[in-house]
């Protein structure tokens, strides 16, 4: 899959999936022995002797209490695993030079087992690591489930991007995790108003308008609506918002031709680049008339930020990263 179609599906409304996170949780404390329906794996690690039910958006889930052999199949897996201290067996890899995403730390993804591209894993690799769960989700995996389940018990969230923060809880379920997470999530909070107050407090920040704007090769440039990995972060810390990102396709983008930038002005500009910057039109844009006198780039508020870090990533590791950014380019 590019990373203009994988983005596009990250806007779907998380209004449906909050109700499987909340099962997901409830079914934290059950602990039980066997396979049901949503995951008859026999898994080459050996079946654990306890297990607990997870919640997906594939039904409920029999999964090893505390597994030992974790495979992800999509970024946020692989920074959710992280962050909560598993070092994955195997993790695809996303479409960038890097192989893994470039922000993780490499003594952390040391040792992991490439088993493909994000959009077509290689089952035989998976299989040959004996996993004891997989981690995916159902926007990226769905058509491979009955394959994936015959491995190992399968854990599908029904979205990515938007809804990082529930599917966050659903793989610390998932993990054996939850208590963990807690802690990582108590932490980002505390991290965010620490930069929402080096900013002047929530008045000042809501006063200041930010602007995402992502240059994508063999696309139109986006201009980041609210549904969205990082406009949830954005949010959090309090920051302003320009109008017309109320105008984004069911809330993830709103595209333009570089004829069109100056409609992303706002107080302060971020922008990234997936792809060439010739053929995602960064350089022409940059170097036009248009981006020239926007507001943000006469002030010396145009920020340009790693891809890899500030749109695919999604998770609490980007997000902590992401934050220090944000606090030191915006009190420069």
């Amino acid at each position: 899959m590019t990373g203009s179609l994988r983005d596009r599906r990250r806007g779907v409304a998380a209004v449906s999936f909050a109700l499987t996170t909340a099962l997901a949780l409830s079914a934290c404390g059950s602990s039980d022995s066997g396979s049901d329906s949503g995951s008859d794996a026999v898994s080459g690690g050996g079946a654990a002797a306890d297990t607990h039910t997870v919640s997906t958006a594939m039904g409920n889930v029999k999964v090893p209490a505390a597994p030992k052999r974790v495979v992800v199949l999509d970024t946020a897996e692989l920074d959710s695993a992280l962050t909560l201290g598993v070092k994955p067996v195997g993790a695809t890899h996303a479409d960038v030079d890097s192989g893994f995403l470039s922000y993780l730390p490499k003594d952390r993804v040391a040792g992991i087992k490439d088993v493909g591209a994000l959009m077509t894993p290689n089952l035989e690799s998976i299989a040959a690591l004996k996993p004891d769960l997989i981690l995916t989700s159902k926007i990226r995996h769905g058509d491979k489930y009955d394959e994936l389940k015959k491995i190992a018990p399968t854990v599908m969230t029904e979205n990515t991007g938007y809804t990082w923060k529930e599917n966050f809880q659903t793989h610390a379920n998932a993990l054996g995790k939850v208590p963990e997470a807690e802690k990582v999530i108590a932490d980002y909070d505390t991290h965010t108003a620490k930069v929402t107050e080096a900013l002047g407090g929530k008045e000042k920040a809501a006063a200041t308008e930010v602007s995402m704007v992502r240059f994508v090769e063999g696309a139109d440039i986006r201009i980041y609506g609210r549904q969205n990995y990082i406009a949830t972060l954005l949010a959090d810390v309090g920051l302003g918002r320009p109008a017309i990102v109320d105008k984004a396709k069911d809330g993830f983008s709103y595209d333009v031709s570089p004829e069109k930038i100056d409609l992303a002005d706002a107080d302060v500009v971020f922008h990234s680049t997936y792809g060439d910057a010739k053929k995602s039109k960064e350089t022409q844009t940059v170097g036009s008339g248009l981006w020239k006198n926007m507001a943000a780039v006469k002030n010396g508020m145009v920020f340009p930020v790693d891809d890899q870090l500030w749109i695919q990533g999604i998770g609490y590791t980007a997000a902590g990263k992401i934050l220090d950014e944000l606090q030191a380019d915006l009190t420069k």
